[in-house]
Formats: structure tokens, C-alpha cells, sequence
């Protein structure tokens, strides 16, 4: 056999070879599925809890910067207590810009208690769960106070 036949044919069966071995088989595949599912299994409730905790975190500091704003109109216009129909919009625009201002994470209105519960107002949000009360995520958000403390009791 000549060199150029040798040659050839050790080039036709890399070529084979090659041709043979494109793709991932349904075990390499499967394998590479699981691992990603279970990767997503162990970080997704991780990542959810984060958004959460992101979302009350967005509320009070909203809430602080509402009640900043009262206590800043109450300055401006030299009275010395909020009426108990007083409405957080009278703070628009002179100060809060726009009407979503008073827009908690969840979409609905921060409300406001006059008396506060030990101090002249409270700027709250109702939460995740958008009604009074409730406990974890849904737990109501008050300016100055942290949500996270009140979960636990």
C-alpha cells in the first residue's frame, strides 16, 4: 500500500469517527436537565424570600418619606396637628411629585391613622396581603417601624 492510500484512510476514519460523535446523547442531556433543576430548586426560594423582603424594605422607606412630607407640611402651613380627615393627596404636588408617590409596592394607597399608635400619625401600607393585620409577607409596614421585628412576635 502506498503512503497517499495510508494517509487517505487513516483521513476517511477520523472524518468517520468525527461524524459519528456531533451530538450530546439522551443520558448527557438528562443529566444536564436535572442538575439545572436542582440548582433552581435550591435558589428559587431563596431568591422569592429576597424580593419579598425587597418589597416591604421599597414600603418603609416609602412610608418614612410620606410621613417626612406631613410633617414638613404641617411646618409650611404652621399648623400644629393633622385634622383626623386629614388626606395624604393634599401633599401633591408641593411635596410629593406625582400621585404614585402615595402607590405602595403592591399597587394600593399608603394610608394614614391620626392618632398614630404612640406618636401623632401613622404612614402605613397594608402589605403583601393588602388587608389590615396579617403576619410574614402580608404584615402591615409602618414608617419608622420594621416589619421584620414585628414577624417575629
Amino acid at each position: 500500500m502506498s503512503p497517499r492510500n495510508m494517509t487517505l484512510r487513516n483521513t476517511n476514519a477520523r472524518h468517520r469517527r468525527r461524524r459519528t460523535r456531533r451530538g450530546f446523547s439522551l443520558i448527557e442531556v438528562i443529566v444536564a436537565v436535572t442538575i439545572i433543576a436542582i440548582f433552581a430548586a435550591l435558589v428559587a426560594p431563596n431568591l422569592l424570600n429576597r424580593l419579598s423582603s425587597a418589597k416591604q424594605d421599597q414600603a418603609q422607606i416609602k412610608a418614612s418619606a410620606i410621613a417626612q412630607a406631613v410633617k414638613i407640611y404641617l411646618t409650611e402651613t404652621r399648623e400644629s396637628s393633622l385634622g383626623s380627615d386629614f388626606d395624604l393627596n393634599v401633599l401633591i404636588p408641593s411635596f410629593l411629585e406625582t400621585p404614585e408617590d402615595l402607590i405602595d409596592p403592591w399597587g394600593m394607597p399608603y394610608q394614614i391613622a391620626v392618632p398614630g399608635m404612640g406618636r401623632e400619625f401613622d404612614v402605613f401600607s397594608y402589605g403583601a396581603d393588602k388587608a389590615p393585620g396579617g403576619e410574614k409577607d402580608g404584615t402591615d409596614i409602618y414608617h419608622g417601624r420594621d416589619p421584620k421585628k414585628n414577624q417575629n412576635k
